[in-house]
């Protein structure tokens, strides 16, 4: 078994400053590969389904250990993605960021502008419906779905027949 998937997790990678997200996803991939040989050799060890095992031996009590061991591992994963991200914004050059950020201020300007200019046009009654529709649409959304995709169904066939005669 490779020790090094396990020995470098919380410790910065060979590379110097801090390893890229490219770089973390291997690493992760490297660590559940390893996790995923074990587990299969330990199962194949004891004769025993360890999937099975661990559901049945699971409580509120190992759900609270699991939580309290995972904790580290996640400050430290949410540390790293911190760091690439400040990494990333850091080697991006400042005349891309500027005109980012201006693409950005405009897109939300524009939007903000096209949100009012509707409201401001839209009767009140109209407002409230579509406000009531729109929540019933979101308390109802499978069978929406369903309907929709029934309609849809229905108008492709129509329009296949159509072209057939």
């Amino acid at each position: 078994m490779n020790d090094d998937a396990r020995t470098t997790l919380g410790t910065p990678g060979p590379h110097p400053g801090n390893p890229s997200p490219l770089q973390l996803r291997e690493q992760i991939e490297r660590t559940r590969d390893e996790l995923g040989r074990t587990v299969g050799a330990l199962s194949a060890d004891t004769g025993t389904d360890v999937h099975t095992d661990s559901h049945a031996d699971a409580d509120a009590d190992g759900t609270a250990r699991a939580a309290e061991s995972s904790a580290p591992v996640s400050d430290r994963i949410r540390l790293r993605a911190r760091r690439a991200g400040r990494s990333v914004t850091d080697r991006t050059p400042e005349p891309v960021r500027e005109k980012a950020a201006r693409a950005t201020a405009r897109v939300r300007r524009s939007a903000t502008r096209a949100g009012r200019y509707t409201a401001a046009r839209t009767p009140g009654p109209l407002l409230d419906r579509a406000g009531r529709a729109a929540t019933a649409a979101r308390a109802h959304r499978t069978p929406l779905l369903a309907v929709g995709a029934a309609v849809t169904v229905f108008l492709l066939g129509r329009r296949s027949r159509g072209r057939r005669r």
